[in-house]
């Protein structure tokens, strides 16, 4: 499993990380259903092909009580993301989520991910969105660097996105930042780079966008992109839409990770084979970078 330095915080983290939103229970995830057995079977799998990067959220659902009954065990074994800023009520057949940049809320979340989890440790906590101006008027960041301080948190992030992604690069304060990116999802790939200047690890979010024109779920705008940079017309014979969009993220210089998030050990097993091959072939890399340029001014 190929790993690289997750910027200044100087742990090593595979390039294909796990995202769990998809654990977040069976009333929470539309199509897919994913019983405790086969999270329990899944989280344990992704441990032992060797990801050692999971990212959770409080707000998705089950996922972080999942991580840590099922594979708390193997705490040693991999780099533990998390996020704050997190409001969430379960109702009948859904969860009504928000983010609200209080100190009670993020001293909440963090208490509640802790015994989810069942760590005495965060490796990454990050704000789920927000603002920089505001999390600073509020003193969040500062709370997040007392924690920090306190070794309950090892490293502060953010998650975000344009338009506000700028303003929390400009800070200087963040270790990482969680970002959408792939070929069909472009915008971000001038503001990773710059995220990446400050010393900050890079954690790509999207990076397989949902497996592209031949997800389970489809998405029609990402589909479109897909057509309009008619990119069927240099996808190499063997080579699968899921694994071209893959390789062509882990082809941008500053993606350390990306989460890619599924529950089909079909669909894991893909990935990192496609993950093993590394970054796409440059010629081929330009040639896609340019239709999609083209297919989105």
């Amino acid at each position: 499993m190929r790993k690289t330095t997750l910027g200044r915080t100087g742990l090593e983290v595979t390039q294909l990380g796990y995202g769990s939103m998809g654990l977040r229970g069976p009333r929470t995830w539309g199509v897919r259903v994913v019983s405790d057995g086969d999270a329990d079977s899944f989280l344990n799998r992704v441990l032992d092909t060797g990801i050692n990067f999971v990212d959770t959220s409080p707000d998705y659902g089950a996922s972080e009580e999942r991580i840590g009954r099922f594979i708390s065990h193997r705490r040693d074994e991999f780099v533990l993301a998390t996020k704050c800023g997190c409001v969430y009520r379960q109702c009948d057949d859904h969860l009504e989520l928000d983010h609200v940049w209080e100190p009670d809320v993020i001293r909440r979340n963090i208490e509640t991910s802790l015994q989810r989890l069942r760590t005495d440790r965060i490796d990454i906590l990050q704000f789920h969105g927000g603002e920089a101006e505001t999390l600073q008027q509020a003193g969040l960041i500062d709370l997040l660097l007392d924690y920090r301080d306190q070794g309950i948190v090892r490293f502060v992030g953010v998650s975000s996105s344009l338009p506000k992604l700028p303003a929390m690069i400009d800070l200087g304060i963040f270790d990482t930042f969680q970002i959408p990116y792939s070929c069909l999802v472009p915008e971000h790939h001038d503001l990773i780079a710059k995220a990446a200047e400050t010393g900050a690890g890079i954690i790509i979010r999207g990076g397989v966008a949902q497996g592209g024109p031949d997800a389970e779920i489809q998405r029609p705008a990402l589909n479109n992109v897909w057509t309009a940079a008619k990119l069927d017309e240099v996808l190499p014979v063997g080579m699968s839409r899921a694994e071209l969009i893959l390789r062509y993220t882990l082809s941008h210089p500053h993606c350390h990770t990306t989460i890619v998030g599924t529950c089909n050990a079909e669909h894991l097993h893909e990935n990192l084979a496609s993950a093993e091959k590394g970054p796409l072939p440059e010629d081929l890399y330009e040639d896609v970078r340019q239709r999609v340029r083209t297919a989105t001014a």
